[in-house]
């Protein structure tokens, strides 16, 4: 399969997507949501009107404040400050910098080790399939969370750490769905053509087998950004995921939580009404986009 056919191919698939998910008014809205965010996420730093963890801006004086209020120097804090001061809003924008990117680079670094790894399975199988697919096994058969949790807690907080232990718990269900769909194609003409014609083993698993396993790949990866959010939120809010200087949607769910019942509700429930808004728009999205990859699963 040439580059200009694979190329191909990936426009046709991608106009199939968009056509499928212009069709639905649920998966419409939850796709516009995410373009939406994932712009202010890049945008951030140009949106703000402040930068919320810039010791030098922040005053104890506006701590606490509810939506609405306005500091000293004019500026409208339009849904609250924390217990330190910083605006929500700014501090939100950037949260979701951070828990957006955990997401995104987690999940696209355990796509291409679980692509890798699927790919190397079903291509040469015996010993090695059966060795890779055991170590899936265990990897999927263990509690997400306590893995992420085991393994931070050995490690210590940190940006890095974190995505490490998402990589960790997600590459296994890259590579069992990459390793099914590639056993399909295995045993057919074009990959036995190009075995005899002395086509490189690299390029029989990237130029022919990996383009039949993009459908699946494109589903579980959006899934998996998703599950890598959520997890990174719940590490965070646990006290063992990101630092305070690092900041993500958890982190502000938890500043927020001791004074939740105390009347300052904003600093805990606007935080995790973002992060459930991203989660839930991109699993919607992910779900339609499997719908249209799959069509008997529209039809029950």
């Amino acid at each position: 399969m040439s580059a200009l056919s694979f190329l191909s191919r990936e426009d046709a698939l991608s106009a199939r997507l968009l056509r499928g998910i212009a069709s639905s008014p649920k998966a419409l809205f939850g796709g516009i949501i995410c373009l939406i965010l994932l712009l202010t996420a890049v945008l951030g730093p140009l949106l703000t009107p402040q930068n919320p963890y810039d010791l030098a801006v922040l005053d104890i004086l506006d701590a606490k404040l509810p939506p609405g209020s306005q500091s000293m120097d004019g500026l409208t804090y339009w849904l609250g400050t924390d217990g330190q001061g910083r605006d929500m809003l700014s501090a939100m924008i950037y949260g979701l910098r951070t828990s957006l990117g955990v997401g995104l680079f987690s999940g696209i670094v355990a796509l291409i080790v679980g692509t890798v790894l699927g790919l190397i399975a079903a291509y040469y199988g015996g010993r090695i399939d059966a060795l890779i697919m055991r170590v899936v096994d265990l990897m999927l058969g263990l509690p997400t969370i306590l893995v992420a949790l085991m393994l931070l807690a050995l490690l210590g907080q940190g940006l890095w750490k974190v995505v490490f232990a998402l990589v960790l718990v997600q590459w296994a269900t890259f590579a069992r769905a990459v390793r099914s769909a590639a056993l399909v194609e295995k045993n057919k003409d074009y990959i036995e053509a190009a075995v005899t014609l002395g086509i490189s083993t690299p390029r029989i698993l990237l130029g022919h087998l990996l383009p039949n396993c993009l459908p699946p790949l494109i589903v579980i990866g959006m899934l998996q950004v998703a599950n890598a959010i959520s997890a990174e939120a719940t590490l965070s809010f646990l006290g063992i995921g990101l630092p305070i200087t690092q900041p993500s949607l958890g982190l502000l769910i938890a500043n927020g939580y001791q004074v939740l019942m105390s009347g300052e509700y904003w600093i805990s429930v606007y935080p995790g009404l973002l992060l459930l808004t991203l989660v839930f728009s991109i699993n919607i999205t992910g779900d339609r986009c499997r719908e249209i990859l799959n069509p008997r699963l529209g039809e029950r």
